[in-house]
């Protein structure tokens, strides 16, 4: 029951940080990704259709990313879901490829992004707190029903506040890369 209780704990927090990693990794930063165009959808015969589905994009430079259709008769679709996107990007049509050119971010731009990651990573912090009061909570719960012992809710607990500092280190050094990314021209 314990070690269940503490895998479940595990798991939970991992989630959070990696939830966490791949919302970073859409944040647009100096160099083009295909994760920025993870969020854009097409209308695609009557079905709403990711991107990545129709198309593979690579990275041509580090501020080019490249489009290949599978169907180029989308093209039009595809630029007009780019340019709704409010990303801030244009793409430029070619051939049955599509060009994205990403832009520098100007000083001011980075600063903001900077702020808008920290507040997602404290609220990750928040997330994984929260799983360690859940999880501390169940312990007592089983205190209370005598199935454990206190010398194993100590320990349990003490188990669960490791994972917990393990975790939240993760997203400090997460957060510390991708500042340092952001702010580097």
């Amino acid at each position: 029951m314990i070690n269940v209780l503490q895998e479940k704990t595990y798991i939970k927090m991992n989630k959070c940080v990696l939830n966490f990693k791949n919302d970073l990794n859409k944040i647009r930063a100096n160099r083009a990704t295909p994760e920025l165009l993870d969020n854009i959808f097409i209308d695609y015969y009557g079905t709403h259709t990711a991107l990545s589905k129709l198309s593979n994009i690579i990275i041509e430079n580090n501020s080019t990313l490249k489009i290949s259709l599978f169907d180029i008769s989308i093209k039009n679709s595809v630029e007009k879901s780019i340019i709704n996107s409010n990303l801030g990007l244009n793409p430029i049509s070619s051939d049955s490829n599509i060009r994205i050119k990403i832009p520098a971010l100007t000083e001011q731009r980075r600063k903001d992004i900077v702020k808008i990651i920290k507040n997602d990573a404290e609220n990750t912090r928040i997330s994984i707190r929260n799983i360690r009061r859940e999880a501390n909570i169940q312990i007592k719960t089983l205190l209370k029903e005598k199935e454990i012992n206190q010398d194993i809710e100590k320990q349990v607990k003490l188990e669960i506040q490791r994972y917990t500092n393990l975790f939240i280190k993760k997203i400090n050094d997460i957060l510390s890369i991708k500042e340092k990314e952001l702010l580097t021209i």
